[in-house]
């Protein structure tokens, strides 16, 4: 039976940070990168590529963004780090059991620079969930729900990954992908668990995120709809940095509306391997806003 394996950097960084704490940013950053992330030389990599496909300076973000709140947020990211390690084996077992998950996966838990609380990836060969304390920390998902669900969503993720590729379905990317996985992967967490986890419900930022979603679920159908008809960002929808009238993380509940309803008529896995995502998805947002959702 296929295992997973943990690579926790963690203590690596906590090394970093008793020395470097106190310098000035730039050299905590240098530091960062030529001692605690040398050590990861792929993982590094990753990180540095994630930005650059993004024509974003990663030293800006970092400066900016990330380090001068990590002495803050500390704590949180130790809570993380615990959790972690408490429920990854036991979320990767459950899946075997449910989605009938086969292969190996490595879970690597690291501090970095905002490149995602999860980030489902592939790592030394492998396929992989790269877990950032520095963003979960941020999110407020430190606490053992909402990590358990963070967990089985990028779970989530490789599943639908592993499905398509083995049957020859190539990945694609824009708005209408990036809504279909997303929503994928909230399905699976929920379908992993057995529960309407919502992990990201317990943003410090959103304590009515789900009843604000549900009641504006035919706005949100909407809103997309027109930002995509009219070549606008979806990015409000996603991410950790960017909200929706003050709600962050939007499309996964969208995105998971749209496979439930797609469940009527389909199993899961035959959702996870449809092509023409963009009718597909555009006609059930189309419902959705007709109906009223």
């Amino acid at each position: 039976m296929s295992k997973c394996k943990i690579i926790d950097t963690f203590s690596s960084f906590l090394t970093f940070w008793d020395k470097s704490w106190r310098e000035p940013l730039d050299i905590q950053i240098e530091a960062w990168s030529s001692e605690y992330m040398a050590q990861w030389p792929e993982l590094l990599e990753k990180q540095l590529e994630d930005y650059a496909s993004q024509e974003v300076d990663w030293r800006q973000i970092a400066r900016e963004r990330v380090f001068p709140r990590l002495r803050a947020r500390l704590p949180a990211m130790k809570t993380a780090h615990k959790n972690l390690l408490a429920v990854c084996e036991g979320v990767y077992s459950t899946s075997q059991e449910v989605l009938g998950l086969d292969f190996e996966i490595v879970f690597v838990i690291y501090v970095g620079i905002g490149c995602g609380a999860g980030w489902g990836t592939q790592f030394q060969g492998t396929p992989a969930v790269l877990f950032g304390l520095e963003n979960i920390a941020e999110c407020g998902w430190s606490q053992p729900p909402s990590i358990t669900g963070l967990v089985a969503h990028e779970v989530g993720h490789l599943m639908h990954d592993y499905w398509r590729a083995k049957n020859g379905k190539a990945a694609e990317s824009g708005p209408w992908w990036q809504l279909y996985r997303e929503g994928f992967a909230q399905r699976c967490e929920h379908v992993i668990l057995g529960e309407h986890s919502w992990h990201m419900r317990s943003d410090i930022h959103s304590d009515d995120w789900l009843d604000w979603c549900q009641q504006h679920k035919k706005w949100l159908a909407a809103e997309f709809l027109r930002r995509v008809d009219l070549g606008d960002s979806v990015r409000p929808f996603f991410g950790s940095w960017f909200d929706i009238q003050g709600r962050k993380q939007c499309g996964y509940f969208l995105g998971h509306e749209l496979v439930k309803q797609l469940e009527a008529n389909m199993s899961v896995k035959e959702v996870a391997l449809l092509d023409n995502i963009e009718e597909w998805l555009r006609r059930e947002l189309e419902i959705l806003v007709e109906s009223g959702g």
